[in-house]
């Protein structure tokens, strides 16, 4: 633990202080013993704005001051004087239900983050003809899992009530809300065939039919921007939230294929998960590392040896002619 002299003391009772510095504005540094180099001013930490709207139509708000998906929805419940839990999803620079640009872990540091709330809920009776549904299942970060794909031709894609973007609330009047995406495909998975049963799913709220597509509002020169656009806010389940370099092009390529591995095997679709995975792949000189290192962080998932061979071979052997 720092421990703290009595100048620091004063400057944490006594002095403003400006970006984590107990001086007043424009004081000069003290000095330094002979001997000893000055040292340097702090670097001040960025102030990170981000814009957002309601999906289905709003005023414009800006968010500062998160860590982590759970923190994001509580600063835009706060803005629109709403609660955390009417947010189902956030989707990144469009208002529409677009599954390709759904907040993830990280967020562009221009990006205008759009959220979409709780609209009517509906039930719907299924009959189980065969071993898959043809749903892709992700989930928010924060207790809710949704559609996120359905396959052409598939037991939910013959009913038309069922859409991509419907919160799964309840299998057969069980409440599912606060279990993880992987947990929701088990339990769809398991259920037994030629039994129906019931979902209760509640769908985003629609937007009016005279609201176009927004735009990114305009900033003052500087505004919550860093760099260069290429960096983003990573943000991780513990910890605090990092700036990051934008993934290479093999990084996201790998990390895709990574996330259509978790698709064919588990019904689930991850973009960070399927990253996190990229990056310990290539921390791991080979499979069975692989598997020990997922096992310690991701042991509930309970991914089988073939997948994880897999995983390794997507995220370390770039396709031909990558490097």
């Amino acid at each position: 633990m720092r421990r703290v002299g009595k100048r620091g003391r004063q400057a944490q009772e006594g002095s403003p202080m400006e970006n984590g510095v107990g001086q007043e504005p424009g004081t000069p540094e003290p000095p330094a013993a002979e001997g000893i180099p000055a040292p340097r001013p702090p670097r001040a930490r960025p102030r990170l704005v981000f814009h957002t709207q309601l999906a289905h139509g709003s005023p414009t708000g800006r968010i500062e001051g998160f860590t982590n998906v759970k923190e994001l929805y509580a600063k835009i419940a706060e803005v629109f004087s709403i609660s955390p839990t009417e947010i189902l999803f956030c989707t990144l620079n469009t208002h529409k239900v677009d599954m390709q640009k759904l907040l993830g872990g990280q967020i562009g540091l221009e990006d205008f983050i759009f959220a979409h709330v709780r609209g009517e809920t509906k039930e719907v009776e299924v009959t189980k003809t065969e071993d898959a549904l043809g749903l892709t299942i992700t989930d928010n970060g924060a207790g809710y899992a949704f559609i996120k794909r359905i396959k052409e031709g598939s037991i939910i894609n013959r009913i038309q009530t069922v859409s991509v973007g419907d919160s799964i609330e309840a299998i057969n009047d069980h409440s599912i809300v606060g279990c993880r995406h992987y947990e929701v495909a088990r339990m769809l998975r398991e259920l037994p065939r030629a039994q129906p049963f019931t979902l209760r799913l509640v769908q985003p709220k629609k937007a009016f039919d005279m609201i176009g597509q927004r735009t990114r509002s305009s900033k003052s020169p500087g505004e919550g921007r860093v760099a260069s656009g290429k960096e983003t806010l990573r943000l991780r389940a513990q910890g605090p939230a990092t700036l990051e370099e934008g993934p290479s092009p093999f990084e996201e390529e790998a990390a895709r294929r990574v996330d259509d591995l978790l698709e064919s095997y588990m019904g689930i679709r991850d973009s960070e998960l399927a990253s996190t995975m990229v990056e310990a792949a290539k921390q791991s000189p080979g499979v069975a590392q692989l598997a020990r290192g997922l096992d310690s962080v991701l042991g509930e998932f309970a991914f089988p040896q073939e997948f994880v061979a897999e995983v390794w071979a997507a995220a370390c052997h770039p396709k031909e002619g990558q490097e």
